[in-house]
């Protein structure tokens, strides 16, 4: 995995040559335009981080912000990390059907889409997984797991 040393999201895209600026550009449009009151964004973990401040919720396992959604410029593809696809039930079969749907070819880990170029997912979807989960419920995701 690539890892910017940028430290802010302005940096980040200036470093990036125009045709993958222009990808994630794009991307980072959805995703701010969608998340949910409360989350910032920050550079973290070497790429574009929305995450929950630690002033919010300080009780993290790694005393890190918690994280909701990442975005990178690998170095072979796109990725962006959606935490809560790991923390709700059914939330990956969602996606899922949303890829197959949309016509879609899904490459998937846990948490992490990654893409080869912008028509590669469906960005409308991206948005509605971005906006499906508020910062409570994160945190509440977050404290029920670290009870485990």
């Amino acid at each position: 995995m690539v890892s910017s040393k940028e430290t802010t999201p302005a940096a980040y895209l200036k470093s990036l040559p125009a045709e993958r600026r222009a990808v994630v550009a794009a991307v980072r449009a959805v995703i701010k335009k969608r998340l949910p009151e409360g989350y910032v964004e920050t550079m973290n973990w070497g790429m574009l981080s929305y995450e929950v401040p630690l002033k919010v919720y300080p009780d993290t396992y790694n005393k890190k912000p918690l994280s909701y959604v990442a975005l990178a410029a690998q170095k072979n593809n796109y990725a962006i990390y959606l935490m809560c696809v790991n923390g709700e039930p059914g939330q990956r079969h969602v996606v899922v059907d949303a890829f197959k749907a949309a016509g879609k070819k899904l490459d998937m880990g846990g948490s992490c889409i990654r893409f080869k170029k912008l028509e590669d997912i469906p960005l409308e979807f991206i948005g509605d997984v971005v906006a499906s989960t508020p910062m409570v419920r994160l945190i509440e995701i977050a404290k029920a797991a670290r009870k485990k």
